[in-house]
């Protein structure tokens, strides 16, 4: 469970880092937003590797790892996008995010040898 919230702060910190700048700083000058963007992303950091060495050590495989990482990456970016960047969910979107969760349960997958 640790390694999972840790994965949900980390995703919080990326993806402020790469989307934030694009709500109040699209006329920022670039190099200005890549040091700011760098900078909550060390945070990022401090929170990531913690939760994979966590996981590792709990039995994860770095692909379930990594699954487990890009599915709450998802989430956190519907939620993002939609409080923060004032942007609606369209159908397309959730059609191709479900796609990405039904992917991500053949990672998972309870019929799958474990090794």
């Amino acid at each position: 469970m640790a390694t999972i919230l840790l994965l949900v702060i980390s995703n919080i910190f990326m993806t402020f880092a790469w989307y934030g700048h694009l709500k109040n700083h699209k006329s920022s000058a670039l190099w200005i937003v890549i040091l700011a963007s760098w900078g909550i992303a060390f945070f990022e950091y401090c929170f990531q590797v913690p939760a994979n060495r966590m996981g590792a050590k709990a039995g994860f495989a770095t692909a379930e790892l990594k699954t487990i990482q890009e599915v709450i990456t998802l989430l956190v970016f519907v939620v993002f996008s939609w409080l923060y960047m004032g942007e609606t969910l369209k159908w397309n979107h959730a059609v191709g995010f479900a796609l990405i969760a039904a992917g991500a349960a053949f990672v998972f997958a309870p019929w799958a040898a474990r090794v």
